[in-house]
């Protein structure tokens, strides 16, 4: 989940921990968005990591919480190529509990915005997905990739498209990652926009594990407390289709079984 210290988001961390204690959560992990390089507004994904651990430690380590709920700290990195040098100074500097790589930027442009797609949906979701094989090639020092699809969370032609569509390259990115002992994030936060699938979606999680894809993590990518746990109530059955009955939580970089 994010908080105040993401560039999208403006909820305090105390508010998201407390309301994940209503929400009878037995532990969350804080994962804000450092988007070096964000090309469409320079700066908006700037992180100040040191206010945002200073503000962790603050609410943490006096111990209000522990009866309550396990907190954790983390990152989310906007992958891009060429920022690879810089991240791994970045992440060598901090002791995070979990990483996460994300792809929000392709080729200087964000599929969230409608310029992208002005060579049409589907090359553009194919060059999405292509950009992601070249991230991991140039930078693997993270635990789990986000919501991997989340190129159809924004544009309606990109929503139509199949599976067939890119799976080929999908697989790719699976085998990768599987090779890597890297984490496929599951991401609820697709049902706040509106879509019927988790990112990325079942079909997607499903090769995963046929490519024999162990490690998988759960997100809400909650940005406010109102979202805390969305989609989390049939995200059991989800897994539970999909051939998995447990998930894996990040501590100190190091992944801990967790049955459903």
């Amino acid at each position: 989940m994010h908080c105040e210290f993401s560039g999208d988001s403006t909820a305090p961390m105390k508010d998201m921990i407390e309301m994940s204690v209503n929400e009878g959560m037995a532990g969350i992990t804080f994962t804000d968005h450092l988007d070096i390089d964000y090309y469409h507004t320079p700066g908006r994904f700037d992180l100040d990591i040191d206010a945002y651990k200073q503000c962790y430690d603050n609410l943490i380590t006096d111990g209000t919480y522990n009866d309550e709920i396990e907190v954790l700290w983390g990152i989310e990195l906007g992958l891009q190529p060429h920022l690879a040098e810089k991240h791994i100074e970045i992440i060598s500097k901090y002791n995070f509990d979990f990483v996460i790589g994300s792809s929000h930027q392709v080729d200087k442009m964000d599929p969230y915005y409608p310029e992208y797609y002005k060579n049409g949906a589907k090359e553009g979701v194919r060059r999405y997905f292509t950009s992601i094989i070249e991230n991991i090639d140039a930078y693997k020092n993270f635990d789990s990739y986000g919501h991997l699809d989340y190129i159809i969370r924004y544009n309606d032609e990109a929503k139509k498209l199949t599976y067939d569509d890119y799976k080929d390259i999908v697989l790719d990115i699976l085998k990768l990652l599987i090779e890597n002992d890297k984490a496929l994030e599951i991401n609820t936060g697709a049902y706040k926009f509106g879509l019927n699938e988790p990112n990325p979606c079942r079909d997607i999680i499903k090769d995963y594990k046929k490519l024999g894809g162990k490690l998988i993590t759960i997100g809400s990518d909650a940005h406010k407390p109102e979202q805390v746990g969305v989609g989390y109530n049939i995200l059991p059955d989800i897994l539970t289709e999909c051939g998995y009955n447990s998930y894996y939580v990040y501590k100190k970089r190091k992944p801990y079984e967790y049955k459903l």
